[in-house]
């Protein structure tokens, strides 16, 4: 076998111009979080990851036929192939292109080149992988779903055969985790058209468990249309016989076995006719989707007010089967891909509001990771999303991990940011944790939110309680508006103004999803009008005596904060922070327009009048005597 390389990398134009060394790929939540790594390297330089940095199996090659040549384009299939002594095939780089991305997509493109037989002027095909993982500020029914999409779309005059694969170490963070598989055939509607799906799970599943971060129970299903060719099998076979011969076998291995034992892997093919018969030789356009998901259910525990409850996936809501969800998502990829396009843009034109390409490319490379993080659960009447701390402890739902993603909820859909403060509220207001200030997280290790009954959660008490104290404010700000233009997100006056006066249900309620433009499954409007603050007061009222307890420790104590952590723990604890207790200070004043939202005049003049009290003090206590710097602590 010879190793040949054509081309390196070559020159593109890309809409993005930052080239990040990470880019997403399926990512959907905190257990569906494939990314590229070495994404300055051609992609087939490494094999993705986990959003740990742990190596997955996800591997796309293709052939020529008639050429002799196979060409990697992502993953390391080349590692598989060059095992096979005995092969009559060249394992030949292409020439990359480059890759793009914006707030939900990543595409990388590559230019094959044409066999030697055909004539000298025939020119490459260019192919795309294009990975959506779509974010719709307009539909939260959508955003629920832990799917996301790939599509490759090849243009061109000769054919090629397309081979996709993945391996177990999606369902398990063990690569000894003994997995069962099989293939599910679904039809789509009263056509002959169909999906098939390859469903990957552990042999035993351990629920609400983890390994290395990655989740032990939940089936991962990889689909594809029912036209394409399929195989299960070693990868060190089935990958070298594709090579060779260009298609799969519709064959499934069912012997069971560890992840890396005799490497399971999970394939797909597609041969595209390109070849045209025209005397011109006009390309011809052609692509293939496929979606890959896991389903989890239930996706987390909760101390919720009626005790520890296994919280379902709130997509099950809607869809009464998986069966039901996968084949919506699959049907619905050109409605999220115009729901998510409509986002991309606008946030591309606000974020250039800044004078920065690279500030472009930065909130669009955010939009995900931040998404990434978090799992929507709960019912219509009351939804919830759960939030893991990536990268860090797996702390649940911590108060000062959402305080800095607070800003992406308002922009995108400010609903998500209620979801995220109910559960915190809802668990306190229950009486379940017994201090008087705002708790840390809710729970040490994501999916299980257990609380602290002991009060014993990671001690930054001015932090925590400045921290929802403005998130409140903001949340009720965004709700009160007059006019389209006066909205801090674009999206917030779509839909009805309709409102459910009810003191028992939810503020921000999911029931009365809309079909508009045809498009079904969309968010009635947030806030505006008279609505906005009819919900604002709604919110507000139910959890008062919460928004009033931690006012009252940030008065008794975040003015000469004693020794504790703020938001930047790795600096460690630190007595009299200058930061510190300003942020205390701004919760104070936020709760006075909190009192104000309800018409609570007494309480209104009361936090105002200690805020502006406290800020003067602060001046006094924290600014350098030249007046030039804050100083880090008080002397």
């Amino acid at each position: 076998m010879r190793w040949l390389i054509l081309v390196a990398v070559a020159g593109s134009t890309l809409a993005s111009k930052l080239t990040p060394p990470v880019l997403p790929l399926i990512v959907r939540n905190p257990y569906l979080s494939t990314w590229l790594g070495d994404a300055r390297q051609p992609p087939w330089h490494e094999w993705p990851m986990f959003w740990t940095g742990e190596r997955i199996g996800f591997s796309v090659m293709v052939t020529v036929p008639g050429s002799g040549n196979v060409y990697p384009l992502l993953g390391r299939p080349q590692d598989s192939l060059s095992l096979d002594t005995h092969a009559e095939y060249n394992v030949t780089f292409p020439a990359y292109l480059g890759a793009q991305f914006d707030a939900s997509t990543t595409n990388f493109t590559y230019s094959i080149p044409a066999p030697q037989s055909l004539s000298k002027s025939t020119k490459p095909v260019e192919l795309t992988l294009s990975f959506l993982s779509p974010i719709t500020p307009t539909s939260t029914l959508r955003q629920s779903i832990p799917a996301s999409y790939m599509t490759v779309h090849v243009k061109g005059s000769f054919d090629v055969n397309l081979y996709v694969d993945l391996n177990g170490q999606w369902v398990s963070g063990n690569r000894r985790s003994q997995i069962v598989w099989d293939l599910a055939h679904q039809q789509l509607g009263k056509s002959d058209k169909g999906l098939k799906t390859w469903q990957i799970r552990r042999e035993t599943e351990l629920l609400l468990s983890e390994e290395r971060d990655q989740a032990e129970w939940g089936t991962l299903h990889f689909t594809g249309p029912s036209d394409l060719r399929h195989e299960a099998g070693t990868s060190g076979i089935v990958r070298p016989r594709f090579a060779r011969t260009g298609t799969l076998q519709n064959a499934i291995d069912d012997d069971y076995r560890g992840i890396m034992e005799d490497e399971p892997i999970f394939a797909f093919s597609k041969w595209f006719l390109l070849n045209s018969s025209l005397p011109s030789e006009l390309p011809t356009t052609d692509s293939v989707m496929f979606s890959i998901a896991l389903i989890q259910n239930p996706v987390a525990q909760y101390a919720s007010a009626r005790g520890l409850t296994f919280m379902r996936p709130l997509w099950a809501s809607w869809f009464s089967s998986v069966t039901d969800l996968l084949n919506f998502h699959y049907l619905d990829y050109a409605t999220a891909s115009s729901l998510a396009t409509n986002y991309s843009a606008q946030l591309a034109i606000d974020a250039y509001k800044s004078g920065s390409d690279d500030y472009v490319d930065i909130v669009a490379l955010t939009a995900r990771q931040v998404m990434g993080a978090t799992v929507f659960s709960g019912t219509p009447d009351d939804p919830i999303l759960f939030l893991k701390e990536i990268s860090s402890n797996g702390n649940f739902q911590t108060i000062d991990v959402i305080f800095p993603s607070f800003p992406f909820f308002l922009y995108t859909n400010p609903r998500w940011l209620a979801y995220l403060l109910e559960p915190l509220i809802e668990h306190m207001l229950s009486g379940q944790y017994p201090n008087k200030y705002a708790m840390h997280d809710l729970g040490y290790h994501f999916p299980n939110a257990t609380g602290h009954a002991d009060g014993r959660d990671e001690y930054m008490p001015v932090e925590e309680c400045g921290n929802i104290l403005i998130m409140g404010l903001a949340l009720v700000n965004s709700l009160i508006y007059d006019t389209s233009a006066a909205a801090g997100s674009v999206w917030s006056d779509l839909g009805s103004q309709s409102f459910d006066p009810n003191p028992a249900t939810s503020a921000f309620s999911l029931k009365n999803l809309e079909t508009r433009d045809g498009v079904f499954g969309l968010d009635d409007s947030w806030g505006g009008s008279t609505k906005g603050l009819k919900q604002a007061r709604k919110w507000v009222t139910k959890s008062y005596r919460l928004w009033k307890q931690w006012t009252s420790y940030l008065i008794e104590f975040s003015l000469r904060p004693h020794f504790q952590l703020s938001t930047d723990d790795f600096a460690g604890p630190l007595q009299l922070q200058t930061n510190l207790a300003l942020k205390g200070i701004l919760g104070i004043k936020a709760m006075s327009q909190i009192s104000q939202t309800i018409e609570n005049e007494e309480d209104t003049k009361y936090y105002k009048n200690i805020s502006e009290t406290y800020v003067s003090k602060w001046t006094e206590y924290g600014i350098s005597r030249d007046g030039s710097h804050a100083k880090l602590a008080y002397h």
